[in-house]
């Protein structure tokens, strides 16, 4: 199976950008992006294993293509998840809620999680001087750990 990039964002310029970015740096990559907590959750539960990346917004908007409630749910719903879970892949929360952002990343670092915050500034200048460099110096990281984890030996049996 091929290894993911997981993106929770609702805003379509944020979107787009993101998208452009792996797309040019990381084609390998499938990017998936949910626009609510709950269809994010429910991918994770699935393909977690096989994440390299994550990356967290933590205030969405209701759409109206999204769930029959409309509640969008926040990355402090993801947060909680991952947090339930072994660690599998660092995590970039990327949020202008920044008390919300402290608060994943406390639970996400405190449950094992590797976790960096970006503030969101300038409009998209954000996303390609702070958070594609960061995400690709944790891609590299992920990557090397997954090539150590497939690379190791197997014990032999007695």
């Amino acid at each position: 199976m091929r290894q993911s990039i997981a993106i929770l964002e609702d805003n379509d310029d944020r979107i787009a950008a993101m998208r452009r970015y792996i797309a040019d740096k990381f084609p390998f990559f499938e990017l998936r992006v949910f626009p609510t907590a709950p269809e994010a959750i429910a991918w994770l539960r699935d393909h977690l294993s096989h994440v390299i990346l994550i990356s967290l917004d933590h205030d969405l908007e209701p759409s109206s293509e999204s769930q029959a409630d409309g509640d969008p749910g926040t990355g402090r719903d993801v947060a909680d998840y991952l947090a339930s879970q072994r660690p599998q892949c660092p995590v970039v929360i990327h949020s202008t809620n920044v008390r919300a952002a402290l608060a994943m990343e406390g639970d996400l670092t405190e449950s094992g999680w590797q976790v960096e915050r970006i503030t969101p500034y300038d409009d998209l200048a954000w996303v390609a001087e702070a958070w594609l460099p960061l995400a690709r110096r944790l891609i590299v990281v992920s990557a090397k750990a997954v090539a150590r984890t497939v690379d190791a030996p197997t014990p032999a049996a007695d």
